[in-house]
């Protein structure tokens, strides 16, 4: 059998990379080719942020430079002991597509991974070649993210930081004992090494741009990481608990979270389904009530259920909510900005606009309803110059009252 053609390969590569979440590409630095030098943008209508249905950013040429692949981590499509069909480009042929799909306005920029091949370092030196290619022979200025491999050399890993705008080190999976189980070529402590070195180089280049004009910049958008949900035993207060360290201990930009999809010719060790999207999505709100709303860690953990993970017929917000009726309700005309983003309903936006209005004038429920989706969620937790909840807040079919109706779908619905 011959080689595949270009074509081919992409449609090969690019489908072996749609298992990767951590495409966003929000937070680099501002460029484009409007005086006429180089080619790309990242700015203005630069990045354009295009999602599947599931909630995945498709906005860039999200391919694998290969999907060959020497180690054989059991959840992996792509490990060595699989069956599937196998290509490889060269870093010539993927900065070419990039560029083509690029002047076509199909994409902004470039999500490059890979499996391994020969070597870690080998793998690594074909990826940061491909950026080099992009970045200096064409003078590419579009968004460029870069999967590193933390078992790679640091100065391979650190020169992709010099082309890339972020840069990503999977920690695989929540727990060290699923991460031993599920990827034994893999090792948790060289994984947080390497997010240390990364975090650390970051910091110092930020700290030499404000000192010297002219100073290389380095990964402007930062790291970020991914962790595979439901493919072991961790619950979603162990994925919640992780990903609280590894925001604090390396500063990230992003933890994803990928629901566990079962594979052809899987591991006996691995799930036979899949676990819910929704799971996926609960932790995504959770995350969210982390970076936004002030909620610890701990406090998220207090939402889930006794197995340990979030509910998934209510928002995790909610689900403290609930366990902390104590707590509430809160006065929005007199209450403090955290008591009332740990309001059910109420946004960061909603908070902002209340804060501000309050000043002005006593707020009642109208005016709450007017910043909100739905004021019937809120009103349970709040009190205004004309509404009190009274007995509302402690009614034993709360939670059944507030929950989302499910919908039965019809089969045959135009």
């Amino acid at each position: 059998m011959g080689q595949p053609g270009i074509m081919e390969k992409l449609e090969i590569l690019a489908d072996a990379a749609k298992y990767d979440a951590s495409c966003a590409s929000s937070g680099t630095a501002k460029r484009n080719s409007s005086g006429g030098k180089g080619i790309g943008s990242t700015e203005g209508m630069g990045i354009c942020h295009a999602y599947a249905p599931d909630g995945r950013c498709i906005s860039l040429l999200k391919v694998l430079l290969t999907n060959h692949c020497i180690f054989d981590c059991h959840y992996c499509i792509n490990r060595k002991s699989s069956n599937v069909r196998r290509a490889r480009f060269t870093p010539q042929e993927v900065a070419d597509l990039t560029l083509t799909f690029y002047r076509r306005n199909y994409i902004e920029g470039l999500f490059l991974s890979s499996g391994i091949i020969k070597s870690s370092n080998h793998t690594m030196e074909q990826m940061v070649e491909t950026a080099r290619i992009l970045r200096e022979d064409h003078d590419f200025r579009g968004y460029i993210h870069l999967k590193t491999i933390p078992e790679a050399d640091p100065d391979l890993v650190h020169q992709a930081g010099l082309y890339a705008d972020r840069v990503s080190i999977n920690v695989e999976l929540p727990t060290d004992a699923g991460l031993t189980r599920l990827a034994p070529d893999k090792n948790a402590r060289q994984i947080e090494g390497a997010m240390g070195g990364m975090k650390m180089a970051i910091r110092q280049a930020r700290d030499e741009k404000k000192r010297f004009k002219h100073a290389p910049r380095f990964a402007p958008a930062g790291q970020s990481t991914q962790m595979i949900v439901g493919a072991d035993a961790a619950t979603d207060a162990d994925i919640v608990g992780r990903a609280s360290r590894l925001y604090d201990g390396f500063r990230l930009r992003r933890v994803y979270y990928s629901a566990f999809s079962p594979i052809p010719d899987a591991s006996a060790v691995l799930p036979l389904k899949r676990p819910p999207l929704v799971r996926e999505h609960r932790l995504y709100q959770s995350d969210w009530l982390m970076r936004f709303y002030g909620f610890e860690a701990q406090e998220v953990m207090q939402a889930t259920e006794a197995d340990g993970n979030l509910p998934l017929d209510i928002d995790p917000k909610l689900a403290w909510a609930l366990k902390f009726r104590e707590r509430f309700p809160v006065d929005v005309n007199r209450s403090s900005r955290e008591m009332l983003l740990r309001v059910p309903g109420l946004g960061v936006k909603a908070v902002n606009q209340i804060i501000a209005a309050r000043r002005h004038r006593t707020l009642r429920l109208e005016d709450v309803a007017k910043l909100t989706v739905s004021v019937a969620k809120v009103r349970a937790f709040i009190v205004t110059a004309d509404w009190r909840p009274t007995l509302l807040t402690d009614r034993a079919d709360l939670r059944t009252l507030l929950a989302p109706k499910s919908e039965q779908l019809e089969l045959f619905a135009a």
